[in-house]
């Protein structure tokens, strides 16, 4: 936590019950308050500083930060030993060199010279290859699980390719329209709907970087859903999307979300 503002503050004696007072709020939602390392400091002065010296007092406080963040907050664990996807969230087009395609890498690596597939919003899958890497304006040989990254494609027009598909290393993922999903409905007090939902209710499904509608079949005895249900949906897409089983999406109405799930079951 970085406690803002010192500058203007004399009173050091003040200063540690606005800490305390943090630490006491922390607890107050189930975080370990008396652990968390808060740092105190001024962001504007650090902004405002001319000095060229990176040991300048001005600046203790951001290093300070950046070092609480670095031992306090674990590295994930990236899944690299798995087969490479991507969701695909933007599409470039460059001229003279070709189509780039921008996301976070969700699990493997893909490397420059690579084959990869194109896949989603239809039931064809399009092979291509891998010809530039980049991250951040720099060039890189691969890119691995959890790294945004914009990769550069043979032989695909800007308009053969949109957001909401997926990059993957060939044949470890298919398009599929239809499967089973464990759903949570949100109650009115979180967000969600404030009726119950019947047979054939057509909601916006969020599934990675992909929004598609699709229609829901509710289990045989269900007549209803109320806000607050957990249920086992069957759920038809309108085009077909790349799926696989333990994926999480998302139930939306008018941008809003109104529920939560996981594949269990891909039927078709």
């Amino acid at each position: 936590v970085f406690l803002n503002k010192v500058d203007m503050m004399d009173d050091p004696e003040l200063l540690e019950l606005v800490e305390l007072e943090l630490r006491d709020l922390l607890d107050s939602y189930n975080f370990p308050g008396d652990e968390i390392p808060i740092v105190r400091g001024s962001a504007l002065l650090a902004l405002e500083s001319g000095s060229t010296d990176a040991e300048a007092a001005e600046y203790q406080c951001i290093w300070e930060l950046l070092e609480a963040v670095d031992n306090y907050i674990p590295t994930p664990e990236r899944e690299i030993d798995k087969p490479f996807l991507m969701p695909i969230e933007d599409v470039f087009g460059i001229k003279g060199r070709g189509t780039v395609v921008t996301g976070r890498v969700e699990r493997g690596t893909v490397k420059v010279g690579e084959e990869v597939e194109i896949v989603g919003l239809g039931e064809d899958v399009r092979k291509t290859v891998c010809t530039g890497v980049e991250m951040f304006h720099k060039l890189l040989d691969q890119g691995i699980a959890g790294d945004n990254i914009g990769v550069l494609l043979r032989g695909i027009e800007r308009q053969d390719v949109e957001r909401g598909m997926v990059l993957a290393k060939p044949g470890s993922i298919k398009p599929h329209t239809t499967f089973d999903g464990s759903v949570y409905i949100l109650r009115k007090e979180e967000g969600g709907r404030h009726t119950p939902f019947f047979q054939g209710y057509r909601p916006q499904f969020y599934i990675r970087t992909m929004d598609v509608t699709g229609s829901v079949d509710l289990p045989e005895g269900v007549e209803m859903v109320m806000p607050g249900d957990n249920v086992n949906l069957r759920i038809k897409l309108i085009v077909p999307v790349a799926l696989e089983e333990g994926s999480r999406f998302a139930i939306r109405e008018g941008g809003r979300t109104v529920g939560a799930g996981v594949i269990t079951n891909i039927v078709e």
